[in-house]
């Protein structure tokens, strides 16, 4: 069946506390997406933020992120009082996230909300289930708060090299503080858990993003060390990234400690099946960051500046995609298959049977050949107006090479009375592609100031944009409907 959806960002919804969280506005947020007739809300990585605020630089791939806990729902749980809530302020700018207001004020007003807190039987439950990550991540956490936020790798040698006696003796000593990450942890689940069972019961289904890296102040590589391309004193050896092209010279050092796959094959891929699964109970759809990836990745020596003098190393390839499919033969992925494709790559993605990624910006991008035009498209596929990576539409008809906005104007037969951006949604919706997604800012029509990241480029606008508490209109709701049912996919 044909069907359509948004992609929107919890941290993007509007709210008093500085930051989307999974209260009032995002309840109304699935109540719009019912009445625009859409099946879909796609996000971004749920877990908490690290180097440089993104969401694909987390702490923990398996961990919640606490800024999305919602203050007035702990109200709810006589866990805190509004006076409390109102005391902090929580932006300047009440259109954008303000991360380091929230680093200094959130954890706060949730410690005021611990030491309310009394565990029942459901609490204890939670920690069973999660008794594979949680013990470690809440570990990390306390110890990057007694050693001032920094790097693992920067601590000293006996907590950097994971000696048990050591260790032990500080869960001992710091027992409150690891008990703090195990509520937040808790109130997360609660939270996500009732929203999604709100979305479920308004028909709406929920992608989520897993990255294929993780960063290396992370929990999950100082607990699984093992599993990665790491020295004998745990420090990288070689690198992500990947190589210069027509939109990049120097390509991108993402900086990510790369996987020894050899070793993971050796457990039968047990870590990766353990994180998917996770992801699975956690979302609906499975939106597999960097998919080129698993056939063959951008391997940089650790001490370059940049990835020109990286190689291709090869993948996990096919085995990898059939051990998870074996281990989670219900979940649904999306192969997140943009960037430098092989016909390896392309083979991969066929024989998975996973849905690839089509993003109509790059149908009229002169700079590199493909296969984005709409008429191109295999029905197993997903169309975007755009990701989080990309420009917004309105930005890019200000900002592409003129010939190439020329040429989608031609192809699509763009006009006025229409609207340029809603001529390229237009477009979007009437791909055979079985999904359709829009971001949010598309459909609001906003420009640059709107953009949700700039690849390559630490800035402060990048993951802070938030939608005003006016914009999910009736009108706009009922104006997506009509197209999405123009299109066959209500």
């Amino acid at each position: 069946m044909r069907k359509s959806g948004i992609l929107m960002h919890i941290s993007s919804l509007p709210g008093p506390y500085g930051i989307g969280t999974f209260g009032k506005y995002a309840y109304d947020f699935i109540d719009f997406l019912h009445a625009g007739g859409q099946a879909y809300w796609q996000l971004l990585p749920l877990s908490p933020t690290g180097y440089g605020d993104s969401p694909y630089q987390s702490f923990s791939t398996f961990a919640g992120n606490p800024y999305f806990i919602d203050p007035e729902l702990l109200i709810g749980q006589a866990l805190l009082t509004g006076k409390e809530i109102q005391f902090f302020r929580w932006f300047d700018e009440e259109e954008k996230v303000d991360f380091g207001c929230l680093y200094r004020n959130r954890p706060k007003v949730l410690k005021q909300a611990f030491q309310r807190f009394s565990p029942d039987a459901n609490y204890r439950k939670f920690l069973n289930d999660n008794a594979d990550w949680l013990p470690d991540y809440a570990l990390f956490m306390a110890l990057k708060e007694h050693f001032n936020g920094c790097c693992w790798q920067d601590w000293p040698e006996e907590f950097r090299l994971r000696r048990p006696e050591t260790l032990e003796q500080y869960r001992q000593t710091s027992a409150g503080e690891i008990e703090f990450q195990y509520f937040l942890q808790y109130e997360f689940y609660l939270q996500w858990t009732n929203l999604r069972r709100y979305a479920s019961e308004k028909g709406i289904r929920i992608i989520g993003d897993v990255p294929i890296y993780v960063p290396l102040d992370s929990a999950d590589v100082w607990s699984n060390y093992q599993l990665f391309q790491l020295d004998d004193h745990r420090r990288p050896a070689r690198v992500a990234g990947c190589p210069p092209d027509s939109f990049s010279a120097n390509g991108q050092l993402w900086g990510n400690p790369l996987y020894d796959w050899n070793k993971i094959h050796e457990t039968g891929y047990e870590w990766w099946i353990r994180r998917l699964k996770a992801a699975a109970q956690r979302y609906d759809v499975i939106r597999l960051d960097h998919f080129r990836g698993f056939e063959g990745y951008w391997s940089v020596p650790a001490d370059e500046s940049t990835a020109i003098n990286g190689k291709w190393a090869p993948g996990p390839g096919r085995e990898f995609i059939q051990t998870i499919q074996q281990a989670l033969p219900d979940t649904e992925f999306i192969a997140e298959d943009l960037g430098f494709l092989t016909p390896e790559v392309k083979q991969l993605q066929q024989d998975s049977g996973w849905p690839g990624m089509k993003v109509i910006q790059f149908a009229f991008d002169s700079r590199e050949a493909g296969d984005y035009l709409p008429h191109l498209y295999p029905v197993n596929s997903v169309c975007y107006s755009g990701t989080h990576d990309n420009l917004t539409l309105k930005q890019w008809f200000s900002d592409a090479a003129p010939k190439d906005v020329q040429s989608a104007k031609a192809y699509l037969g763009l006009h006025r009375e229409e609207g340029l951006v809603w001529g390229m949604i237009r477009g979007c919706m009437g791909s055979v592609s079985r999904l359709c997604i829009i971001q949010m800012q598309d459909y609001l029509e906003l420009g640059k100031e709107a953009r949700m990241n700039t690849p390559g480029l630490l800035s402060k606008q990048n993951w802070t944009w938030r939608a005003g508490a006016d914009m999910f209109s009736d009108r706009l709701a009922q104006k997506i409907r009509t197209i999405t049912e123009r299109y066959g996919r209500l």
